[in-house]
């Protein structure tokens, strides 16, 4: 028995891992960063600076993982860490010139290009994607996964150690 809308399922699926993939190697290829870096280079750049709690919590990541981002990205010249005067238990992080420079050549992080066109569809069609989309999670049996809202592949916190 054929299968013909299932079918279409996983290949719109497969794509969408594929379209993930393609971009997070052409920033590695092209910018040697990772999607996950790139999302917490633009906040960064944003702000004069950041404790890596607040980092952590604007961009949806748990604050270890955003400590050994950090830390790849420190070694590259992206960043720079000072402890705060006031409270020694904390640090400050801000962007450098080598970061800005990175920034005005790298390319959107594949997440702000779909959040442009997803949220510019009617809100009906946006809870219907919504709950496809939970809906196949759970026949996937990937209700216990947890995902920071970045489009990469692999984990977040340790993908090829560069994340």
């Amino acid at each position: 028995m054929e299968h013909p809308l299932s079918n279409e399922v996983l290949i719109a699926l497969r794509k969408i891992m594929q379209a993930i993939d393609m971009h997070s190697k052409s920033l590695v290829k092209k910018f040697g960063i990772t999607g996950p870096q790139l999302v917490i280079l633009q906040e960064l750049s944003k702000h004069k600076e950041m404790s890596v709690g607040e980092l952590a919590i604007t961009v949806s990541l748990g604050q270890a993982t955003v400590t050994g981002v950090l830390n790849r990205l420190e070694k590259r010249g992206f960043i720079t860490r000072k402890r705060s005067e006031k409270d020694k238990r904390c640090v400050h992080v801000r962007a450098t010139e080598t970061c800005e420079k990175l920034l005005d050549e790298a390319p959107s992080p594949l997440q702000e290009t779909f959040l442009n066109q997803f949220e510019s569809i009617q809100n009906w069609e946006q809870h219907m994607i919504l709950s496809a989309l939970k809906r196949m999670v759970a026949m996937m049996n990937a209700k216990a996964i947890d995902a920071a809202p970045i489009l990469a592949t692999g984990p977040v916190n340790n993908s090829i150690g560069q994340d």
